[in-house]
């Protein structure tokens, strides 16, 4: 979670700059929901999300030199500077985007889930998505065949409570967005997103429920985001009083950071965390500054993939 929050602090630094391009969405104050769902996680599930992803990334253990160096559009990033902020991928560790479209990710999800089940393999697709998303189409589109095929996804809600720059009050007649699937006959819960061991707990029983057969699972993790919806949001729709008050009470970070406290975790060694996270993200926003732009040939490669005969 640490090292999400100072990749994120840098890359908000590294924009500022002009050094990143294009659309940036940061992941600051929902770290629990990626680090937590990570760990329910097995080998060969797969991870899709929307824009707001890097957090996503580096849970998953891409490299966070690479991911640096996507989001400055270098050679040395892991979709090759093509990808940008929004779109990078990496089959390697799971993850497969990282998608512009707003809810354009849950139906993609549900086909992994599909081919899953097709090949009957055993692994669960981790889809997520917010509360601004919710309310699109392909959504219940995906739940009605998710459900009546039986696929193996949780599709995981990431309700910060604002869409883009509306409130979920304004903009949903059924805020309580874990009970989207009812109407499909697909069971979800309400999870405080900012405590990432009520995360692990509810991730776990969501995944048991998919991997064993039974369908998809909800799961809408209560967060709140601490910047605005991108890089370009002021955020003027919402008070500082409101955004200290998070942070000030249900900060994932310091809600951790307490525990191990009480559990004995000496502050020196919290602090050697710390400064391991801070040496890892400063190596990465080097690596991308330095990293070559890409060769003009890149724009040719990765549009097709020839097929096997």
């Amino acid at each position: 979670m640490l090292l999400i929050r100072r990749f994120e602090e840098r890359a908000g630094q590294l924009y500022g700059m002009g050094l990143i391009g294009g659309f940036c969405h940061l992941y600051i104050g929902q770290e629990a929901i990626a680090v937590g769902m990570e760990t329910v996680k097995k080998p060969g599930d797969q991870i899709i999300t929307g824009y707001r992803d890097h957090g996503h990334m580096l849970a998953a253990g891409m490299d966070p030199k690479e991911v640096m160096a996507e989001l400055t559009g270098r050679a040395g990033g892991s979709s090759k500077g093509k990808g940008g902020s929004m779109h990078m991928f990496s089959t390697e560790a799971g993850f497969y985007g990282g998608h512009g479209i707003v809810g354009a990710q849950v139906s993609l999800g549900t086909g992994l889930a599909l081919a899953d089940r097709y090949r009957g393999d055993g692994r669960v697709s981790f889809t997520y998505f917010g509360d601004g998303a919710a309310n699109q189409g392909q959504v219940y589109e995906s739940f009605n065949m998710a459900e009546l095929w039986s696929l193996p996804v949780v599709y995981v809600i990431e309700n910060n409570q604002y869409a883009m720059g509306t409130s979920i009050e304004r903009s949903a007649s059924e805020t309580r967005l874990h009970r989207r699937g009812i109407s499909f006959n697909i069971p979800g819960e309400e999870v405080d997103g900012m405590d990432v061991l009520a995360v692990v707990e509810a991730g776990a029983k969501a995944a048991e429920h998919a991997r064993s057969g039974k369908g998809p699972y909800i799961l809408e993790m209560k967060t709140y985001r601490y910047r605005g919806h991108s890089m370009s949001d002021p955020a003027k729709y919402r008070t500082k009083e409101e955004v200290d008050e998070v942070k000030k009470t249900r900060d994932p970070i310091e809600h951790l950071r307490e525990r191990l406290e009480k559990a004995k975790v000496s502050e020196e060694d919290l602090k050697a965390i710390d400064a391991e996270v801070k040496k890892i993200v400063a190596e990465a926003a080097e690596f991308a500054r330095t990293s070559p732009e890409p060769d003009p040939s890149e724009l040719y490669t990765d549009v097709y993939l020839e097929a096997a005969q």
